[in-house]
């Protein structure tokens, strides 16, 4: 289990006041201003939060307007910033413009005004980065639909039962969910087949090559949190050093969830006998 006991926390509040939707310019604003991030854990509560805010919008692409005035990144928070930051970035912007009234900042785009090195989109006020964005192409869709990309067939050689050991095996080996289509599918056919079986299971998941994209980790959160509060007696997770192990570990700081997560099945394996030992114990 991830120690955050002593790892610092910011009020959902606080975080809310931060991030601004203006839905004439289609713009998402977030205020980074002289906001400290020391640790991966606040990277993940304020992005997470900014994941949900995009959600509850029902719209999936926004402008990001960033305020980075006097923002501090300690050097343990910069591998999560910036993966975290990438993958919001892929999943819903249409663009991202900066702004920082720092003299370095100021000095930075003068040294580059005049270079290949030059960024459009770095600016040292606020007005100048929303006048950047007006001249950026919008690319929303009427109502963004997604396409299915897989059939029935498809989950259902994925998901086995073994029920003298009580496990519910689920192969997402070399699967990618692309979109929350993808996981609202499979998961919709999961909780089926658990409903017909009417009891709960230990979770064995192989994740080895699995990819979750950036449109598909909200939903994939959402979706497996609630399935393992319903379902599950104890989840073990098995991927040998992929890109999902380190999203997932990065989430399990602030998404209430451990991340049990093994380099073999048999290592996964072993997780849930301690695990149900501990049931059993207890």
């Amino acid at each position: 289990m991830i120690d955050t006991d002593t790892a610092r926390r910011v009020d959902i509040a606080e975080l809310d006041r931060r991030i601004t939707f203006h839905d004439d310019l289609q713009i998402m604003e977030v205020d980074f201003s002289d906001f400290l991030f020391d640790g991966s854990q606040i990277v993940n509560e304020f992005y997470d939060r900014l994941e949900e805010r995009i959600a509850q919008t029902g719209e999936e692409l926004w402008f990001f307007l960033v305020n980075l005035n006097g923002t501090r990144i300690d050097p343990e928070a910069w591998t999560a910033y910036s993966r975290r930051g990438r993958a919001l970035n892929l999943a819903h912007s249409m663009g991202s413009v900066r702004f920082d009234a720092s003299e370095e900042t100021a000095r930075q785009i003068r040294r580059a005004a005049n270079t290949e090195a030059f960024d459009p989109n770095l600016f040292t006020n606020r007005d100048a980065a929303i006048a950047r964005i007006r001249q950026m192409p919008g690319k929303r869709r009427a109502k963004i639909v997604h396409d299915p990309n897989y059939v029935l067939s498809d989950f259902v050689r994925r998901l086995s039962f073994d029920e003298g050991r009580l496990i519910m095996d689920v192969d997402f080996s070399h699967f990618t969910f692309h979109h929350s289509r993808d996981v609202d599918d499979f998961y919709d056919h999961i909780e089926e087949r658990i409903r017909e079986t009417d009891r709960k299971w230990f979770f064995l998941v192989n994740l080895n090559g699995c990819e979750i994209l950036p449109g598909a980790w909200v939903q994939y959160a959402l979706r497996g949190k609630r399935l393992n509060q319903a379902a599950s007696l104890g989840s073990a997770r098995y991927a040998a050093g992929s890109e999902t192990e380190e999203d997932i570990r990065l989430r399990a700081e602030t998404q209430g969830f451990r991340p049990n997560i093994r380099n073999t099945r048999d290592e996964a394996l072993d997780l849930i006998e301690e695990m149900r030992a501990e049931l059993t114990h207890g």
